[in-house]
């Protein structure tokens, strides 16, 4: 394995780890902070984050041989937007709805997401252990996503943790068609759009803005969880690309189920850990591509 894809392949996996803090501490601030607002501010802190860093970057004097995005990506970069702004508001809306180890452990959908848009709609090549892998994901998520399997009632907030799947399995393949541009660039623009998109939909539909505790803990979290990760994931695209890049990134969820347990004390389902199991192999079957 080359020098430069072990390096894609450890930032893939550091972003990995950032972004799984991301159910278990917003489960905990949830309860303080409305559901879009919440959802706002995770993206305004990535944007706000990253642009400090650029800023001390340039009065320490590192310069960027980085390309800016031009308008030829301007399609890509407003898909990108949207769907930041709709993903995270499912998530947070699935989060309010279910225990966050199983929205943390269903968070690996969106490796099957991710894998099939670059399929269809972007002709990235898929192999069969990757099927393999899709499939057992797939069944995984159905198994967490039903509250009563001899009745097959589904649990509307695992629904809600899915569809945000699908919206950031469209938003990685529109971000890996800019990944070559400045990262920073994209994530401080994706911040600020996301964020800001949200918290005008939050005001529209009446919810209101935490104590300022609150939404410095919320932007702290953006900053680490969504900028450092989407930065760092966007750099592992270029060498990796998006299906197989999503596949190293499928870590998070089990870090994340891991510290919800934790952190909640939640008992964990034999559903769960029968799911746990399957997508555990199936996830091994994706990093191992």
């Amino acid at each position: 394995m080359k020098t430069k894809e072990k390096t894609a392949i450890f930032m893939a996996v550091l972003a990995a780890a950032l972004y799984a803090l991301n159910s278990p501490v917003s489960k905990l601030l949830l309860s303080h902070i409305p559901t879009t607002v919440m959802a706002g501010l995770l993206y305004l802190g990535a944007g706000f984050g990253l642009l400090i860093v650029r800023f001390f970057q340039k009065r320490i004097g590192v310069q960027s041989n980085e390309q800016s995005l031009s308008q030829k990506d301007a399609p890509y970069t407003i898909g990108m937007i949207l769907l930041d702004i709709a993903a995270p508001i499912s998530l947070m809306i699935g989060l309010t709805m279910t225990n966050a180890a199983n929205a943390s452990l269903l968070n690996n959908f969106e490796i099957v997401a991710t894998s099939m848009i670059a399929l269809f709609i972007f002709k990235e090549k898929i192999s069969r252990r990757l099927w393999a892998a899709i499939f057992l994901v797939t069944l995984a998520s159905i198994v967490l996503t039903t509250e009563d399997i001899s009745s097959f009632r589904f649990s509307f907030g695992s629904l809600f943790v899915l569809l945000a799947c699908v919206c950031w399995g469209f938003e990685n393949n529109c971000t890996h068609m800019i990944s070559h541009k400045n990262p920073l660039e994209i994530v401080v623009i994706k911040g600020f759009g996301s964020g800001l998109g949200s918290l005008m939909i939050a005001f529209a539909i009446g919810e209101n803005l935490p104590a300022i505790k609150y939404i410095l803990c919320a932007m702290l979290l953006g900053f680490i969880a969504y900028g450092l990760s989407i930065f760092f994931y966007i750099y592992a695209q270029r060498t990796l690309g998006a299906a197989k890049t999503s596949a190293y990134y499928a870590v998070a969820p089990f870090i994340g189920a891991a510290l919800s347990l934790i952190v909640f004390r939640e008992v964990p389902t034999m559903s769960f850990l029968a799911a746990l199991s399957i997508m555990a192999v199936g996830t091994y079957l994706a990093s191992t591509d």
